[in-house]
């Protein structure tokens, strides 16, 4: 590893590891300046100027360790000594504090080589809030330390928006606005943001998809006098802490099964890419890893890139799977950074051809080395209601719709011994009608889930236009109404 943390109380204040644009014209930061800004100021993502790197020892050496001190040495290589040890080891438990099971992400066996990465055992009962939780507590410690505040914006396709507004409510210097496309959530989805009932955070339905209120976060942050006056930051998985949390679940469940020994695959449902890029970030690290396979559903733009070499917009379909109704893959940018040998320009190019012509075409090295660590497959509406059916029949398992993509599409790419780690993105209950039109039965919220239920929605209907909407949010931030700035 890069630099194991001590244990100790020391902070340096020299900085050695960096972060950089993957569009090469901001200036490179810090990993504190890197999670608060969020998003670059040449609107490119920020990715570590050099990969901290685990030894085989160090990864066997996380078996059978909780979850949270290996979340504390991953982290820990990342942060790179910014935020003192201790510190940092007491945000860590307590984020993770707030997940009901013991080992935080437990490992369940389906199949005789398949095992389920169960990610939903947080408040909010879905996979963001493995780095919401930590993120948040990163943030408003930064602030607090700085005398700072902030405004995040963010979008999304259903359970970013949840997680985000649960994990920043208490934040003191933090006001948060999450949009999310009216009616093209689920009931759960939706409540998780509206019922909240605090005055930091908004929920803001859009007349829209998901890509046009991801259009809106990026031109905001393309408005400087907008960005700087209301002192901007962004907790989507554009932001480097969200990639960096979700890098631990990846090392805990390999080395459960026996790396660095044995190299499993992980297939893994997505649709912003963020989820997998950090999958790509372990294996920078390290770990040792098969093969990561991308799991779409009917909106497979990555599924259809991999297999052409185009990366070539369609219109968005409403499914089931909403997480996944996306033609906008904003952390793809990230692998296409590291595919073009951290060509900077060249990803400005093939971006700036994704607006102007609806997609680009791969440079056929940059193919050759996506291919190198990834798979794609993709399961229609049909097939993913079919696939919970089965695996409840045949093992009673209740798997929501996200998941049973992956695991459809597991089946598919399983190969030779390596263990095949599907993760389970969401709990059942998030999504009850699909699952209870494939199995029968309505999945319960389960005890530990945020729930609210006699809590009123308090729900914000805007127009799809960033000058309303950038209105709304300046009317309401502390910082522009004369708080503490950046």
């Amino acid at each position: 590893m890069r630099r194991p943390p001590d244990g100790g109380g020391q902070r340096r204040d020299e900085v050695d590891l960096r972060y950089i644009s993957t569009r090469g014209r901001a200036p490179a930061l810090g990993f504190k300046e890197a999670l608060l800004v969020g998003l670059a100021d040449d609107d490119g993502l920020y990715v570590p100027e050099t990969w901290p790197t685990f030894t085989p020892d160090e990864i066997r050496a996380f078996r059978g360790l909780p979850y949270a001190e290996v979340a504390f040495r991953v982290i820990g290589a990342f942060v790179d000594g910014e935020i003192a040890d201790d510190t940092l080891h007491a945000m860590i438990d307590e984020a993770y504090a707030t997940f009901a099971h013991p080992a935080v992400v437990p490992l369940v066996q389906s199949g005789p080589n398949t095992w389920l990465l169960e990610l939903f055992h947080g408040p909010t009962i879905a996979f963001k809030d493995v780095a919401m939780q930590i993120l948040a507590r990163l943030m408003d410690h930064v602030l607090t330390e700085r005398g700072e505040r902030l405004t995040i914006v963010g979008a999304t396709s259903g359970d970013t928006g949840g997680a985000a507004l649960e994990a920043f409510k208490a934040c003191e210097g933090i006001d948060i606005f999450f949009m999310y496309p009216e009616g093209k959530v689920s009931d759960v989805q939706r409540r998780q943001m509206t019922t909240i009932g605090s005055a930091n955070a908004h929920a803001l339905a859009i007349d829209g998809t998901f890509d046009d209120c991801q259009d809106m976060v990026k031109a905001m942050f393309a408005n400087t006098s907008f960005r700087d006056r209301v002192q901007l930051s962004a907790v989507n998985s554009i932001n480097w802490g969200r990639v960096m949390a979700q890098t631990v679940y990846y090392f805990t469940a390999a080395a459960s099964l026996g790396a660095p020994e044995r190299a499993p695959t992980f297939v893994v449902p997505t649709g912003n890419f963020g989820d997998i890029f950090a999958g790509y970030v372990a294996r920078r690290a390290g770990l040792p890893i098969e093969r990561l396979v991308i799991a779409t559903n009917e909106n497979d733009i990555l599924s259809r890139t991999l297999a052409t070499g185009h990366y070539t917009m369609a219109d968005v379909r409403a499914t089931i799977t909403p997480s996944m109704d996306i033609q906008i893959s904003s952390n793809f940018e990230r692998l296409l950074f590291e595919a073009v040998g951290r060509d900077a320009a060249s990803v400005a190019e093939l971006l700036g051809k994704l607006r102007s012509e609806g997609g680009y075409a791969l440079p056929a090295a940059a193919r050759d080395y996506v291919a190198t660590v990834f798979d794609a497959g993709s399961s229609d509406q049909t097939q993913t209601r079919e696939t919970i059916a089965r695996v409840f029949a045949e093992s009673g398992y209740v798997a929501d719709p996200h998941t049973a993509v992956a695991i459809r599409v597991a089946e598919a790419h399983a190969r030779g011994t390596a263990p095949v780690i599907v993760l389970a993105t969401a709990h059942p209950a998030k999504f009850p009608d699909t699952v209870q039109a494939a199995t029968g039965a309505v999945p319960a919220l389960p005890p530990w889930a945020t729930q609210r239920a006699d809590n009123p929605e308090t729900i914000e209907r805007l127009p799809n236009e960033r000058e309303a909407v950038e209105a709304f949010i300046a009317a309401r931030t502390r910082v522009a109404a004369g708080g503490d700035a950046r």
